[in-house]
């Protein structure tokens, strides 16, 4: 096996080749910041004193990455000694191919509380940008990623308070695999983790094949110009959450294949990337740098609904904040058109204001204001172009703007297939296509593609043909009562028991309006009939009858009236019905949202549907929170629609589709990808229940928009069947059990805890790993009969299973411990180890659960329970939900009187008051030890968990009265740190207390 240094060596050495020079003589961080003052002073043409030089240091290096790397891509001012101006750059921000581009080795950073030393980093212009952490071939490389992030969430790091805050991007590598990210504060290295999971990224060619080899990989990103390219171009900082994202490589080759496109004036062009694969981050960076064209007169990025416009304008000034204002009228488009100013070079508009804007007839004579414009070279840039730009206004663009460029962006183009536009020429029609209207493919990203490379989920797909009595004879459609039942019934196995949430696409507002009351009046009789059953919420959105809008006079509803029509552009099947019987279609919605109100404490109304049509969307979003942040009541478990949010809708948290809609080829595309954007391994794939048997409509589909891997394509987007993931779960648990039966023990859950050895334990760890992942995939099957259920049962009772996770959690959770405590020293086994709690978390048994269920059972005799004190202790302990907090609780519900009964209001009570006196009791016993103030120690806790934040200082100054030496009171800080560390833990309750890493 090649060794790390061997590795380290050969990088070097293609650096060398790149042209990159090696300074051996940079080790330390005085000779980092002496080269470089070096090459600041080279490329100002200026020469610092020595305080000047200490004051410019202080300056600019800053402790939050962010702030530094705005400091690094913008011009700054500097006050000389002399008092005269000095306006500098750190890099040549205009050309970054001509800084000096340098690699150093073994660099260590030694900082108050840590020994940093890092094996290699390439030094633009002096200042450090990229880090490459290497490890030998049978070590994987997301245990150098670890690495990078324990670093830097050790207290008083280098990357806060030395050059190395400048640091832009990550390199980690074992040789084989290589993959790279951005610096970012607040980073946490934990795959799979909820979704706050570190994004990592893989190179990848024109053609999307994967180059992970360090030597192919080095080749193909740090060539000098390709990467100054890459942090100067392709990053971008995202004002509004503080955050720096890298363009993943498709993305980059779609903005280069239209920049060249323009530059070269090579006409039209279109960008086929899959849904969900961030278009819109794409289409800002082309926009972004074609602001800097002077070439360019405009650029138009063109979406086709207001809540799109409203949408990307969001993402555009989330990216760069103010780069694109509200158009609140085609007025204020004209105006902005017009303008000269360099804040309008940019410009975000619907189809329909553009449409307005170019129409001769118009009585403000937008068109003939706009002449002017007429003849310059403005670039239209089109979301998802096939929905807009097949009618008269694409005639009218091309006519206006003889020398415009169009590009246009589908992650579902039309072909002659899935066209319903015709183009006559003499006796002869044919379909229009995406190529006929923008002439060539700049790029392909297809589904295919995404899911291949994880970055949206494949697809379940239940086609329901009713059950027992439902069961519909040949052809027949299956009843709307049935299709509620069956919805009641399957939902909370779909969503993973309400952690996710559901749209229903149906056919027609009627439908919609049905189907609403049906579910309303079934869960009413459920309810009567059941009194623990907690309803599903219920919302529901289709646009108003514009028309009678209108007609309710003030100006509000007026506007009101304009912004629906404007919305029902592209929801053909809504602005179809709103013809017929608009009256009863315009109570039915005000009755839905009086419900809604009721539902969620608001108070929309129907002449501002846009507010509640913005609320339905933010609260399906709100899914992400657990029932603790924000009660389930808060939610919405099933919105029915339509045409709405069946595109340009995102929520990783949205994970069921259910339909009773015919859809076909870019709208069935569409639909179903509102399902699959990625999260975690407890959201395994999107789930379609379909309720029209659309196999055919879906092989279709599948075939139209595969790319070119159609061979493989059905098994590459939809999930294995239910009867094949039963067999990989059976030989899961039979792997268990012979692993269990080496070890000569019996395959049961207490036996767990007789495992002798890390080697058997980690074999433990990763086979139930296994059976879990197989269990939470078939839980969420909503096509699983009756025998089927029977049968995954008999393969590991329920009860077992439960004690099975209750092991795997204690023992994962050990390995963890000693990962943390004792760093490089945890053996290689562990260190490779991936413990994936998120698996074993339930948003159902929460802490509110728990105290139901023992406020439900407190006061029965034994026979009368449904569960007992050790059944509810098991749970506590088969859930990751409650790590830190499981000890507590168990301790609580053990010392409980089970004879008394108590309300959960008093249950809660109590609990509060024996956490507090618990604490109490180990403050007390800690500062007893250490010679300290009990309020003095409360004091110093308190600051640490009002900001989550350890610091060093404060420590210090606890224990200033000891007059100590340097030497005693490091010894005394690191016992009294012993101490309180896993206090604090378990205080924060999983969450990150920064700078407390190097304490443990």
């Amino acid at each position: 096996m090649t060794k790390e240094t061997n590795i380290e060596n050969s990088l070097i050495q293609q650096l060398n080749d790149l042209k990159y020079i090696y300074r051996s003589d940079i080790i330390d961080r005085k000779t980092l910041e002496q080269n470089f003052r070096a090459k600041f002073e080279e490329l100002n043409r200026v020469r610092l004193t020595e305080s000047e030089f200490l004051r410019l240091r202080e300056d600019i290096i800053k402790p939050d990455v962010f702030e530094a790397s705005k400091v690094l891509r913008e011009k700054q001012y500097f006050l000389r000694e002399d008092g005269t101006p000095l306006h500098y750059t750190l890099v040549n921000i205009k050309d970054w191919c001509k800084n000096d581009f340098e690699v150093i080795s073994q660099l260590r950073i030694n900082t108050e509380n840590s020994f940093q030393r890092y094996d290699v980093i390439l030094l633009i212009n002096g200042l450090p940008m990229v880090q490459i952490e290497l490890k030998k071939g049978d070590i994987s490389h997301r245990k150098a990623m670890q690495q990078i992030v324990d670093y830097k969430n050790e207290s008083g790091n280098g990357y806060g308070n030395s050059l190395l805050c400048f640091m832009q991007l990550f390199i980690v590598s074992n040789g084989g695999k290589t993959l790279y990210f951005a610096n970012n504060k607040n980073q946490h290295f934990s795959f799979n983790a909820e979704e706050q999971f570190l994004p990592v990224y893989e190179l990848a060619d024109i053609n999307n094949k994967k180059i992970n080899n360090l030597n192919d990989f080095t080749e193909n990103f740090l060539p000098k110009c390709t990467l100054g390219e890459m942090i100067s171009k392709y990053m971008v900082l995202v004002q509004i959450e503080q955050k720096i994202l890298v363009m993943r490589p498709y993305q980059i080759y779609a903005v280069k294949a239209i920049v060249d496109c323009i530059k070269d004036n090579r006409g039209n062009g279109y960008i086929w990337h899959t849904t969900g694969s961030g278009k819109t981050l794409t289409s800002f960076k082309a926009s972004t740098l074609l602001k800097n064209n002077p070439d360019i007169e405009k650029c138009l990025f063109v979406v086709d609904r207001k809540d799109l416009d409203r949408q990307t304008r969001e993402e555009f000034n989330k990216f760069q904040e103010g780069s694109v204002e509200e158009n609140t009228n085609t007025e204020t488009l004209v105006r902005r058109l017009l303008s000269t100013d360099y804040a309008d070079k940019v410009i975000v508009t619907t189809i329909q204001k553009l449409g307005l804007a170019l129409d001769g007839s118009n009585k403000r004579n937008y068109k003939e204001r706009l002449e002017p414009l007429s003849n310059k070279r403005v670039v239209f840039i089109f979301d998802e172009c096939h929905r807009s730009q097949f009618g008269e206004n694409h005639k009218a663009i091309k006519e206006f703007f003889p020398n415009a460029q169009l590009f246009g962006f589908t992650g579902t183009p039309i072909f002659p297939d899935n066209s319903t536009y015709k183009i006559r020429e003499g006796e002869y029609e044919t379909y229009k296509t995406t190529k006929d209207i923008f002439e060539k493919p700049l790029h392909e990203y297809t589904i295919t593609n995404a899911i291949d490379d994880e970055n949206v989920l494949r697809f379940h797909i239940d086609y329901y043909k009713g059950e027992g009595s439902q069961n519909p004879k040949s052809g027949e459609a299956i009843s709307q009562q049935a299709i509620v039942e069956a919805i009641l019934k399957k939902h909370d196995d779909a969503t993973n028991s309400r952690k996710f949430n559901a749209v229903f696409a149906t056919a027609s507002i009627n439908n919609a309006i049905e189907y609403y009351q049906l579910l309303k009046q079934t869960q009413i009789k459920k309810q009567s009939e059941n009194s623990e059953y907690v309803p599903l919420n219920i919302a529901c959105v289709f646009s108003p009858p514009s028309q009678l809008i209108a007609k309710d006079g003030d100006q509000k509803s007026q506007k009101n009236a304009a912004d629906v029509k404007q919305l029902q552009e592209d929801l053909q099947q809504e602005k179809l019905d709103n013809q017929t019987n608009p009256e009863e279609k315009k109570k039915a919605l005000m009755e839905i949202i009086l419900d809604y109100n009721k539902q969620f404490g608001t108070s929309h109304t129907i002449n501002e549907f846009d507010l509640y049509y913005q609320d339905v969307q933010r609260r399906i979003k709100d899914q992400k929170w657990t029932n603790k942040e924000l009660p389930h009541k808060k939610k919405i478990d099933i919105t029915i629609v339509v045409d709405m949010l069946l595109t340009g809708f995102d929520s990783k948290y949205l994970n069921t589709l259910y339909v009773d809609k015919n859809l076909k080829y870019h709208g069935l595309i569409q639909a179903f990808s509102r399902t699959n954007r990625v999260l975690n391994n407890t959201k395994p794939y999107g789930n379609i229940l379909d309720f029209r048997s659309q196999q055919e409509s879906v092989n279709q589909a599948i075939a139209l928009f595969c790319g070119k891997s159609s061979e493989s394509a059905r098994e590459i987007w939809l999930v294995d069947p239910a009867p094949k993931v039963i067999d990989k779960f059976i030989e899961a648990v039979e792997t268990l059990g012979i692993f269990m039966q080496d070890q000569n023990l019996v395959n049961e859950p207490k036996e767990v805890y007789n495992l002798k050895g890390d080697t058997a334990r980690i074999a433990f760890v990763k086979n139930f790993k296994e059976v879990q992942r197989l269990k939470t995939q078939l839980d969420q099957y909503t096509d699983l009969d009756e025998e089927q259920k029977a049968k995954i049962e008999a393969i590991l009772p329920k009860e077992t299973f439960q004690e099975f996770r209750s092991s795997y959690i204690e023992t994962a959770k050990k390995f963890q411990e000693r990962q943390q405590k004792d760093g490089e020293n945890t053996p290689l086994e562990i260190q490779q180890l991936d413990f994936e709690f998120v698996l074993f978390a339930s948003a159902v048994i929460d802490y509110d659960y728990i105290m139901k269920l023992t406020a439900e059972n407190l006061g029965k005799k034994p026979g009368k329970q449904n569960m007992s004190k050790e059944q509810i202790k098991r749970l506590l302990k088969s859930n990751s939900n409650f790590i830190g907090q499981e000890e507590d609780l168990a301790e609580f519900i053990d010392q409980l009187d089970w004879s008394v009964g108590q309300t959960e209001t008093e249950l809660n009570r109590n609990f509060e008051q024996f956490i507090n006196n618990k604490y109490d009791k180990e403050m007390a016993a800690i500062a007893q030890k250490n010679g300290l103030h009990i309020n003095d120690l409360k004091i110093f806790i308190d600051e640490i968990m009002s900001r989550m934040i350890f610091d060093g200082e404060k420590l210090t100054d606890l224990l200033v009265p000891f007059e100590l030496s340097w030497k005693e009171r490091r010894t005394k800080e690191l016992v009294l740190m012993e101490d309180l560390v896993p206090q604090l833990k378990k205080l924060a309750n999983g969450k990150e207390i920064s700078g407390l890493a190097a304490y443990e």
